[in-house]
């Protein structure tokens, strides 16, 4: 089959990008590439929503208070736990707000936008175990709601690892772990990082700095809360959403998690964008196009949100 050509939207990004010459994100230090990486969501990502209410939260951690955010407008019938991406080490509250305003309002759950510790100031496990403790804080808020991990790329890479671990240690009970064009391995060789890990704006080499900064011990490569694709089983983990992406360096990894936790018995809608790149659901500004897949996928989860909520409720 032949593959589906590049949008053309964001084939024209791509170009705008090598013409403008800027240097990678990874020129710089931690902190200057956090700047370039915030003033870049701001000037490409979703237009921000009203909803009824947004408020500060402090979420109990295990080596203090976590940041977040909540979200709601209208019924809150379950509680999404969203994790940004950003290679563990980019990313704050800011720059998935929009993201998760629209989640909110289209979606019958309120929606915890959560700052977990990053790297390298605080390296793994310190992100996965924030992550698990706003797990843990939402489970005492929940009051018999059903509970919903999320996250993009890193942070959907943070919403797998708690779904594991939420099944090794008998942990609050997850309804549904949506995953969108999410790290589920750290091997920088396969065929979609070959054909994807340059010039489609996620680089190999932006991924090698990320895990580089993340990780203190090569050992450390193969801990299933790093590379969830490689635990020993998925079997008994929450049913998953998977969104990828058919020009996204992660391509692979997405598809052999979904057909790994499908061959567990695990339910699992996959999502594939064949024609879009990284990050495609925080970039519609830069690439009009993605719009479409935006409002599937939050149509998707406003679906299964509502589903789980409902089956809940009749229980």
């Amino acid at each position: 089959m032949a593959k589906t050509p590049l949008d053309a939207d964001t084939a024209a990004f791509l170009a705008q990008i090598v013409e403008a010459g800027a240097d990678p994100i990874t020129a710089g230090t931690p902190d200057e590439a956090r700047a370039a990486n915030a003033e870049f969501l701001a000037q490409v990502g979703i237009d921000p929503v009203d909803i009824e209410e947004v408020a500060a939260v402090e979420i109990p951690g295990p080596a203090g208070a976590i940041p977040a955010r909540r979200y709601r407008d209208g019924a809150a019938e379950a509680i999404v736990v969203y994790f940004h991406g950003g290679g563990w080490v980019l990313g704050d509250l800011e720059g998935h707000d929009p993201l998760c305003r629209l989640l909110a309002s289209e979606t019958v759950a309120e929606v915890v936008n959560v700052n977990y510790r990053h790297a390298p100031e605080d390296p793994f496990p310190a992100a996965v175990d924030d992550a698990y403790a706003a797990l843990e804080w939402a489970a005492g808020e929940a009051a018999g709601r059903p509970i919903v991990v999320a996250g993009d790329s890193a942070g959907g890479n943070l919403a797998a690892a708690v779904a594991l671990r939420a099944r090794d240690e008998g942990g609050p009970e997850i309804a549904l772990q949506a995953l969108l064009y999410p790290v589920l391995d750290v091997d920088l060789t396969t065929a979609s990082y070959d054909a994807y890990g340059e010039g489609h704006l996620l680089l190999r080499d932006d991924m090698a700095w990320f895990v580089d900064k993340y990780l203190t011990d090569p050992a450390q490569r193969a801990h299933p809360y790093v590379a969830p694709l490689r635990a020993e089983t998925v079997a008994g983990v929450a049913p998953a959403y998977l969104a990828v992406g058919g020009y996204d360096p992660l391509l692979d990894e997405g598809l052999a998690y979904a057909e790994r936790l499908n061959g567990a018995g695990v339910e699992v809608r996959l999502r594939n964008y064949e024609q879009f790149i990284h990050g495609f659901l925080t970039m519609p500004k830069a690439i009009p196009s993605t719009q479409r897949a935006i409002d599937e996928v939050v149509a998707d989860l406003g679906e299964l949100i509502g589903a789980a909520a409902g089956a809940r409720q009749s229980a």
